[in-house]
């Protein structure tokens, strides 16, 4: 239980400081482009409602974003760059970056245990799990890349 504990702190601090360092940066860039040529467009009625949307509702987004795979930092760059306001993001972030913590100090250290016993027992069938696992990813990502490749006349075609 120690190990888990000690893990999910360590995760816990390096989230607060990830998330914590994209929304500061989010925050800049958005300071930065109402100081730019862009600033007619972002004082435009539409995006100020957004704008507003964001600032008050943003923090469950945030909250959620944490328990995502590739939304996380989208969603608090944007919390940034839309200044929302810090005592609605700060416990937005504290508390998907302690859900995010526990849930990757539980089940990776389980999955790590799992391979490692792997590797001890059978370490033929660990091997094979493992380039298997790494030839399914290599083949997703380069059916997703030839798929966006295509032009989009060609994929209506695929598919029929």
């Amino acid at each position: 239980m120690d190990e888990i504990a000690l893990t999910a702190g360590a995760l816990y601090v390096i989230v607060l400081l990830r998330a914590g360092g994209t929304f500061a940066v989010g925050w800049l860039a958005g300071a930065g482009a109402r100081r730019s040529r862009f600033a007619g467009r972002i004082s435009s009625a539409k995006f100020l409602r957004a704008e507003r949307a964001i600032q008050r509702w943003g923090a469950p987004v945030v909250a959620v974003s944490f328990l995502t795979v590739g939304f996380q930092t989208a969603a608090n760059f944007l919390a940034g760059s839309m200044r929302m306001p810090l005592p609605r993001y700060l416990p937005a972030l504290f508390l998907g970056g302690a859900a995010w913590a526990m849930i990757y100090a539980t089940a990776g250290l389980g999955l790590l245990e799992v391979l490692g016993r792997l590797f001890d027992e059978q370490p033929a069938l660990g091997v094979s799990g493992v380039v298997g696992l790494l030839l399914a990813v290599c083949g997703v990502v380069a059916y997703r890349r030839r798929r966006s490749a295509m032009p989009s006349g060609d994929t209506a075609a695929e598919e029929s």
